[in-house]
């Protein structure tokens, strides 16, 4: 697992946080609204300032409890010095692992209101650390309810957030012959755009398609060879979509 001070290291760079999502080319406009998983884009920290207290909120993916408490236990060495390390995460499809801590804070007052931020914008897999240095004035309850539940909210608007999605790999062997014109009239169909290969006796269109889409495809198919071509699902691949943050669910 790499090193959470490691992935935390420097500003928050947005653009980097999205490099290396495995996002296909000609997908994204053909997927159906649905409720799936959705985690942060990547790790990412945001730090804000409220009456000389410093705020310092890192969030991250982790899939595991381990996983989780590792990456707590990692910031909270980084964080040495700090008064108070509080978390909270939320792991599993159906997101039945919840945990919190307010790390010294007034009971309520940090890691339920930072659970509640998880909560509201549906994420699982996810991790938020608050690190706080006292900047020598009281909050109050309500105070410290604002800072620690908007510092999350603020930091998951930086870094954004994907949702998962579980698409069925589609081949289509085609003759050497016939395969200019597929390819064209695959182009103007409306589905997903194929990677084509060619090997010593066909051409292989690969897709990459949602359940929804697997019937009209084939029935596309066969009107289009008459009946001569065949798709084989060669198994299933998982994406994850960039969410427009004002479509989480708060």
């Amino acid at each position: 697992m790499t090193s959470l001070g490691a992935a935390f290291s420097g500003d928050l760079n947005k653009s980097a946080l999205f490099r290396g999502l495995h996002v296909l080319s000609g997908i994204m406009e053909h997927l159906e609204p649905m409720t799936e998983l959705r985690r942060v884009a990547g790790p990412g920290s945001h730090e804000i300032e409220i009456r000389k207290s410093r705020f310092i909120c890192s969030v991250a993916r982790a899939e595991t409890d381990d996983e989780a408490r590792a990456m707590i236990s990692d910031l909270r060495k980084r964080y040495w010095q700090a008064n108070h390390n509080c978390f909270a995460y939320i792991l599993g499809e159906r997101g039945d692992i919840q945990r919190s801590s307010d790390d010294g804070e007034p009971s309520g007052t940090a890691g339920i209101p930072m659970l509640d931020v998880l909560r509201k914008m549906y994420l699982t897999d996810t991790v938020a650390v608050v690190t706080r240095y006292f900047g020598g004035t009281l909050l109050g309850a309500g105070g410290l309810i604002r800072a620690y539940s908007g510092a999350v909210g603020e930091t998951i608007r930086l870094v954004g957030v994907v949702e998962r999605r579980i698409l069925s790999i589609v081949a289509l062997d085609v003759n050497h012959a016939d395969a200019g014109r597929i390819h064209n009239a695959l182009a103007s169909s409306g589905f997903p755009e194929a990677t084509v290969s060619y090997g010593a006796e066909a051409a292989r269109f690969l897709l990459h398609l949602q359940d929804i889409d697997q019937k009209p495809f084939t029935t596309w198919v066969a009107e289009i060879s008459n009946g001569s071509l065949h798709i084989e699902i060669l198994g299933e691949t998982g994406i994850d979509i960039p969410c427009d943050i004002d479509t989480t669910k708060e």
